[in-house]
């Protein structure tokens, strides 16, 4: 049970306005969507953004999230090219076809590939205008996610040597059940492939995926309630303002439902940034 309510702060991004299309904006809008454009843009939205903390009452934060959404794995190149119906009554349940490789776990594509280093283009260019870098980031341990975090951050020169850090959570996965593109490698695998000190598990992270079953999708109800509990998690125990979430279309909508439960969903294509302002009071 969460111990803080939240909501979305309009005003900052084109996105965080509820009737937002995120078709007609895209993955990477410029300035990922900030309605400021000048040259002094974040700068004074990082002055605004401290005041607002500043002023806050007791229990009330404001933190800044940026979601990141994978760039497209071989699952969504496999659903394109059988359609979601047939995707989801068939292909998905299956680990791929005499062309694609989905299940379990799968990579980017190359054109995930690239969505994900179109990304880290545009930190870079906003970086220069004084974007403020996360100070925190947080992982989906499915390696389409790992693998979009790696491209966009890693060994990045925006960073200007600032130290590197990703904690892989499990309930920042995505929708669970039946399609096999949603079941992990085991902790030892996704170790071996995104090695510490940069990549790291939450405490209590299992070897085998327990997780994933074969014949039971999870509820977008339950997605939602994992999310509020990273939400909590989150607002309880980090000191850091940006934070940088690097998952799923399913989680991230999560995320928005467990803040706002009348607010659409947003559906953030591949390789997507979703950044919002959001306050959060102790209940």
């Amino acid at each position: 049970m969460a111990t803080r309510t939240g909501r979305i702060v309009a005003g900052f991004f084109v996105q965080d306005h509820p009737d937002a299309d995120a078709k007609a904006i895209g993955a990477l809008p410029p300035r990922f969507g900030l309605l400021d454009d000048s040259s002094d843009r974040w700068n004074t939205f990082k002055a605004r953004i401290s005041e607002l903390n500043a002023v806050a009452t007791p229990g009330t934060q404001y933190k800044v999230f940026f979601f990141s959404r994978h760039g497209q794995g071989f699952h969504n190149a496999g659903e394109a090219k059988y359609g979601t119906k047939v995707w989801d009554e068939y292909w998905s349940k299956l680990n791929g076809d005499e062309e694609f490789v989905w299940g379990p776990d799968p990579d980017l594509t190359q054109l995930g590939l690239d969505q994900a280093r179109a990304a880290r283009e545009l930190w870079k260019t906003e970086r220069a205008f004084g974007i403020p870098l996360p100070e925190r980031h947080y992982s989906s341990p499915l390696q389409r996610a790992l693998r979009t975090f790696h491209e966009t951050f890693v060994g990045a020169d925006f960073l200007d040597g600032t130290p590197l850090r990703c904690t892989i959570l499990e309930y920042l996965r995505e929708e669970s059940g039946e399609h096999t593109c949603d079941k992990r490698f085991p902790r030892s695998v996704i170790a071996h492939q995104f090695p510490p000190p940069i990549c790291g598990f939450e405490d209590g992270f299992s070897e085998a995926d327990t997780f994933w079953k074969a014949d039971e999708r999870e509820t977008k109800a339950h997605v939602a309630e994992r999310a509020l509990q990273i939400f909590d998690r989150i607002f309880s125990s980090d000191r850091e303002t940006y934070i940088c979430i690097t998952a799923h279309s399913g989680i991230i909508n999560g995320f928005l439902r467990a803040i706002d439960t009348d607010r659409p969903r947003y559906p953030l294509v591949t390789g997507g940034v979703l950044p919002l302002v959001i306050k959060a009071v102790d209940v």
